[in-house]
C-alpha cells in the first residue's frame, strides 16, 4: 500500500516498517535495529547516522537538577540558559525538547548555552526532522534523538544527506 503523504489519521497509520513513502521502502529502522545501532524506540542521530545511546545517566529537568546535583539535564524550550551560567561545567549532557515540528526555540536555546560556554553534550529530542538536522547542529547541537516511527518514515540517508552541514550553509555559498 502506497501513502504518498507523511500524516496518516490514527486509524489508518501503517506499521512503521515497510512504510512505502513516495516509492521508497522505509526499512533502514528495521536494519537499524536488528544491527544493534538503536535503543528501545528511539533513535539517535549523529553526523555519521543512526546510532545507539551510550548516555547511561538519565536526564532530570532542569528546575530539579541543581537539586539532584544530576550530570544529564533535560530542559523545555521555555527554559532560561542563564540559569545554567556558573554551573555549565558540572553538567555533561543537556537535552532540549522541541514540541513541535514548527517550534524553533530549542535552536536558540543551544545557541545560547554554545555561547555561555557549554563544552558537553546537547542532544535535541522530539519533533526534529530530517530537514532540520542541519539546523540542529549549526545551533550547536551534538546529536538528535527520534523516535522509530520518525526513523521509519525519514531513514538513515535522509539524515546523512545534511550531514555535510558545514559545506552547505548560506554563508559558505556566499564565500564561493
Amino acid at each position: 500500500m502506497r501513502y504518498p503523504f507523511c500524516r496518516w489519521p490514527d486509524d489508518t497509520r501503517p506499521p512503521a516498517a515497510g512504510v512505502v513513502i513516495g516509492g521508497n521502502v522505509a526499512d533502514a529502522y528495521l536494519e537499524q535495529e536488528e544491527s544493534g545501532n538503536v535503543m528501545g524506540d528511539q533513535v539517535l542521530v549523529r553526523d555519521t547516522g543512526f546510532g545507539a545511546d551510550d548516555w547511561q545517566g538519565g536526564f532530570v529537568a532542569l528546575a530539579d537538577g541543581f537539586a539532584a546535583n544530576a550530570p544529564g539535564l533535560e530542559m523545555t524550550p521555555a527554559d532560561d540558559a542563564a540559569a545554567l551560567s556558573g554551573h555549565l561545567d558540572r553538567v555533561e549532557i543537556i537535552r532540549i525538547g522541541f514540541p513541535g515540528f514548527a517550534d524553533g526555540r530549542g535552536f536558540t536555546l543551544a545557541r545560547q548555552l554554545r555561547a555561555l560556554g557549554y563544552k558537553g553534550r546537547l542532544r535535541a529530542f522530539g519533533h526534529v526532522l530530517a530537514d532540520q538536522y542541519a539546523m540542529a547542529r549549526r545551533a550547536g547541537f551534538d546529536e538528535v534523538e527520534i523516535s522509530a516511527d520518525l526513523a521509519a518514515r525519514q531513514p538513515e540517508d535522509q539524515w546523512q544527506a545534511r550531514a555535510n552541514w558545514r559545506d552547505h550553509d548560506y554563508q559558505a555559498r556566499l564565500r564561493g
